[in-house]
């Protein structure tokens, strides 16, 4: 029997990928719901490919367009609610969560109160609202499969241990980005360009600037702070150049367990999609013999200081990492719109952290009230 999907954020970097990969393995899976927030064009081709039952678009302007391409057999939900409703969807096995930002907790909570395991792709859902979605999936007793290469790697090495005082500490790899050996000087002249040829992977542009300024690094952070029970201690960044290694894991005898594989984001990919099970992947294996050797060092939090931001917006709690998710947002975007300079992110987002007093044990409404503030001061 086929395993029912609906992707949230269809039109996307991850949701792409996704279609691809169901697309090669077409007898495993079937396409039920997709969405986007205004990219009909995209999302029509992706309709007539894969036949979902549902279509969601955000923006409610785009959906009126939608309606203009004839598309028949299929329900089309629009609005700031669509992604609730169809990551609720009772047909659906399991829900990828691939939209960006904020977005994407909401639909990540309900489709775990609804009794849905979720691939998640999405950062923002953990960072702001972690303790909220891991309460829901415990409720409900829901499996989160983590979509990130790091997070993947970190859940396959973990097989067997449930047991967090069992591990020493994790070890979330970066390849540094493309300003790695860049001095504090030479980043202060860096252009939009060159912050979204990333040396290693291809990404969205806002997930493509956050790998350059490590603020990645640092969502992933306390994402494996929720996603595993680890405290702030057990999780260490190091910056891998050649991304072969994508995350590891040290036991308390001392072994460590790495997990390797190419740059492609079709790998955890295909396993969030098959899992318990595993496919035979079309991307291929690495020929280890052919490698260029593998490397590690420590990153320089001065001159990457969003790192460290993250750090501190964990230690502090409540409220701060929605705060600093916020910030880097709007920080990234008015960099992509040449209204900042590159060194100017870290700047907006430690401005906002320091404005504001962190509240401990959030509900929803409160972190939504707390990133909405946070945007409206920084716009």
């Amino acid at each position: 029997m086929k395993k029912r999907i609906a992707i949230l954020g269809s039109t996307g970097s991850i949701g792409r990928q996704a279609l691809d990969v169901i697309h090669q393995h077409a007898d495993n899976y079937q396409v039920v719901a997709l969405t986007t927030n205004r990219n009909v064009w995209l999302l029509a081709q992706q309709v007539e490919a894969f036949r979902p039952s549902y279509v969601g678009i955000v923006d409610a302007e785009s959906a009126e367009e939608f309606k203009n391409y004839g598309l028949a057999d299929l329900e089309l939900v629009s609005g700031k609610d669509c992604l609730v409703k169809l990551a609720t969807l009772p047909e659906v096995d399991l829900v990828l969560v691939a939209v960006v930002g904020i977005a994407g907790l909401e639909p990540t909570i309900a489709a775990l109160e609804a009794g849905k395991n979720v691939a998640l792709a999405n950062k923002e859902s953990l960072v702001a609202g972690g303790h909220l979605v891991m309460e829901a999936a415990r409720r409900s007793g829901s499996k989160i499969i983590p979509v990130d290469s790091e997070h993947s790697a970190i859940f396959q090495c973990l097989a067997g241990c449930d047991d967090p005082a069992r591990i020493n500490r994790v070890y979330l790899t970066a390849s540094g980005g493309p300003f790695r050996n860049y001095t504090k000087d030479e980043l202060r002249h860096v252009t939009v360009e060159e912050a979204l040829n990333h040396p290693n992977w291809k990404m969205g542009k806002k997930v493509t600037i956050d790998s350059a300024t490590l603020m990645n690094k640092g969502l992933e952070v306390m994402e494996a702070h929720w996603l595993f029970g680890l405290s702030i201690g057990q999780i260490q960044v190091v910056i891998h150049p050649q991304s072969i290694v994508h995350s590891m894991v040290e036991y308390i005898d001392g072994s460590i367990i790495a997990h390797m594989g190419k740059t492609d984001m079709r790998l955890p990919i295909l396993y969030a999609l098959s899992w318990p099970e595993r496919i035979k992947s079309s991307v291929g294996s690495l020929d280890l013999t052919a490698m260029e050797p593998l490397t590690f060092e420590m990153p320089d939090f001065d001159r990457f200081p969003c790192l460290a931001l993250a750090y501190k917006a964990l230690e502090i709690g409540g409220t701060m990492p929605a705060v600093l998710n916020a910030a880097d947002e709007v920080a990234v975007e008015k960099f992509l719109k040449g209204e900042i300079s590159f060194i100017e992110i870290p700047v907006m987002i430690e401005q906002a952290m320091k404005s504001h007093k962190a509240i401990q044990n959030p509900d929803l409404n409160t972190i939504l009230r707390v990133d909405h503030s946070v945007r409206r001061q920084l716009m």
